[in-house]
Formats: C-alpha cells, structure tokens, sequence
C-alpha cells in the first residue's frame, strides 16, 4: 500500500506544486525584479539598480511609518497577549457561563477590518467631540485609537488559543505544585506559562504578524492623518502605489523592505519563543 501511495504521490502534488509555483513564486520574484526598476507597467518597466531603494529610505513619510508600525506592534503584542492570556486563566477557573464569555470574547474576530475601523470610529469621535477634537486631530489619538480596536478585535481570537493551551496541562501538575507549598503566583509562572509554551508561541507569532502588517482598520480608521503620521508601512505602501504617479517602483520596493522586515522578526520571535519550549 505505502509503495501504491509512493508511486502515485508526485502526481497528486503536482496541481497544488503548479498552482504554488504559478499564484506565489512567479509574482514573488517578479516583484523583487520590478523593485529594481522604474515602471508603470510590467510591460514598460526598465532597470534603475537600487534608486528606488534608496528613494524609500530617504522618504520621511516612510521612515515614520516604520517607525509608527514597531510602537504600534510592540504594544499591540504585548497588550493582546496579557489580556488574552489572563481571560484565558480566568475562564478555566470554573466560572459559570464560561461559554458565553468564550462566544462574546471571540465574536469581534469575525468582523471585518473596515467596517471595524468606521465603527470605532464613530465611538472614539463621539467621546472625543466632548473635548472638542478627533481621532486625526492628534496622532497620539490615532495610535491609542489602533491599538484598543486591535485588542477588542484580537483578544478574543487569542484567548481561545489559551485556553486550548491551559486545559491540556496535566491536572496532576497543577495539585503537585499545591501539595510542595507552591503559591497561586508561583503555581502559574512556575507550571501554566511554562506549559503553555507552543500556545505563547502560536499568539505571539499571529499578533505580531497581524500587527505589522495592518492595513484595513489603519486606512478605515485614521487613513494616515493628520498629515500621514499615523500612517503605517501596508498604508503607505499603498498610498505610494496609487496616489504618486511615478513611484511604482519605490512602492514595489517598499513592499520588499516590508516582506523582508516582517519574514525576519517573525522568523527571530519563533526561533526564541521554540527554545523556550524545548527548555519548558
């Protein structure tokens, strides 16, 4: 039987190889080849070198993007993470209705970006129309503003995962640590975090991902202003693309310093949060 399946493998994979070769391999290096050049077609397009490298980094709209990005993403990651994970401790302590809570928790995940972004919208203006502003007056608003729609949309979806994690420890764990004197504090940092390892790896590569990579809720919720300051690195992509007549190639470049920046941190945050598994 397993030489049946040996023999007719490469045919059954063949559909998913060319439709991966052709829907993700080809664009991709395409698009690294388009980085190196000046065009506003694919058909038009001519080799510059890394002028348009060096046009995005020399690009303050950019550069403060990039920078706007990590602080949201530190934040966003650090906030989703405790708050998930502390729902997730506190609905497997035998709260009645634990369900319900589940349900609500995780119901904001299913909601679309945009229509996220205007919701919060129209309730973070309308507390702030007492102040006599708005969420584009102040970058500082736009940025706090991010930041509790994506744990109100996040939370929920990572709690879920911790809660898998928590309710696969071992019960005999948990009452050991009880009979040798452990503390509730020392019980969870000592025996839960420690074992619920892959999960913290799981959130954390989702959050930190999903975070520097949003787009959606930015456009529909501060679309970058005022003045682009709370513009983050997949709005600014697309403002360059779409709103700069010859700048497709810097656009294209920046979505490769993009891919490069996003693949490198996630491929850093997995390799550290793995060693803490194979330790715990």
């Amino acid at each position: 039987m397993q030489k049946a399946y040996k023999k007719y493998f490469p045919l059954f994979v063949l559909p998913t190889l060319i439709a991966f070769i052709m829907f993700f391999c080809v664009p991709f290096v395409l698009g690294i080849i388009l980085s190196f050049c000046k065009f506003t077609t694919v058909t038009n397009a001519h080799f510059v070198g890394v002028e348009n490298y060096i046009k995005a980094f020399s690009n303050k709209d950019f550069l403060n993007a990039l920078w706007f990005t990590t602080k949201f993403t530190v934040v966003s990651v650090v906030t989703v993470n405790v708050i998930a994970f502390s729902f997730a401790y506190a609905l497997t302590r035998g709260i009645k209705g634990t369900s319900i809570f589940r349900t609500v928790f995780f119901m904001p995940n299913l909601i679309g970006g945009i229509v996220l972004g205007y919701i919060w919208q129209l309730m973070i203006n309308a507390v702030l129309a007492h102040f006599n502003v708005t969420i584009t007056t102040d970058p500082k608003y736009g940025f706090w503003g991010l930041i509790i729609l994506t744990n109100w949309q996040m939370v929920g979806y990572m709690m879920i995962i911790y809660i898998a994690g928590i309710q696969n420890i071992p019960t005999e764990l948990i009452e050991a640590a009880k009979i040798d004197g452990a503390s509730k504090a020392q019980a969870l940092f000592k025996v839960t975090v420690p074992m619920v390892m892959s999960s913290i790896t799981i959130c954390l590569f989702l959050t930190l991902t999903n975070s520097f990579k949003l787009f959606d809720q930015n456009l529909a919720l501060t679309a970058g202003l005022p003045s682009r300051k709370t513009a983050m690195l997949a709005l600014d992509i697309y403002t360059t693309f779409y709103n700069r007549n010859g700048w497709e190639g810097v656009g294209q470049a920046k979505a490769v310093i993009f891919f490069a920046i996003v693949g490198l941190i996630s491929l850093t945050q997995l390799y550290f949060t793995r060693n803490k598994e194979v330790e715990s």
